[in-house]
């Protein structure tokens, strides 16, 4: 588990980008995160940001440890040939704040293929306006066919 004031960050940073909660407890923060019934996931500010968070379910669609997957870089969470497509949607985040109807392809550490849809994607920033990074959250998706 991450530290619980990432954890408020990103509840703190969702709730004030789209006015909506992410979970509904307050008493338990970081478990609610984890046990939600959505996938969260989280990355840094570095030059190739790495996630930082991901929840019960994110890991189980990733089929990652949470000890492997704090250590990917985000941009390998999409396939080859998405991530151009995911950089314009970073960059739209980063722009407007938040994101609330992306859809796009993502892969697993076994290359299973799954479309997300319906996701949000928003800033992760402080009471002082300072920039954290990104985080997403998506309770929709698909199953594709595995990967050649």
């Amino acid at each position: 588990m991450i530290r619980d004031g990432r954890i408020a960050l990103i509840d703190e940073s969702y709730r004030r980008l789209t006015g909506r909660q992410l979970v509904q407890t307050q008493d338990d923060l970081a478990l609610a995160f984890w046990n939600a019934p959505r996938a969260i996931v989280a990355h840094g500010t570095e030059a190739d940001p790495i996630f930082f968070y991901g929840n019960a379910l994110a890991l189980e669609l990733f089929e990652m440890s949470a000890d492997v997957f704090t250590r990917l870089p985000s941009r390998l969470s999409a396939e080859a040939m998405q991530r151009e497509e995911r950089t314009r949607l970073l960059d739209c985040v980063t722009r407007n704040g938040f994101i609330d109807d992306y859809a796009g392809i993502r892969i697993s550490a076994t290359r299973q293929r799954f479309r997300i849809e319906q996701a949000t994607v928003w800033n992760l920033i402080d009471a002082a306006g300072v920039v954290h990074g990104q985080a997403a959250t998506f309770d929709r998706w698909t199953m594709l066919d595995r990967a050649r």
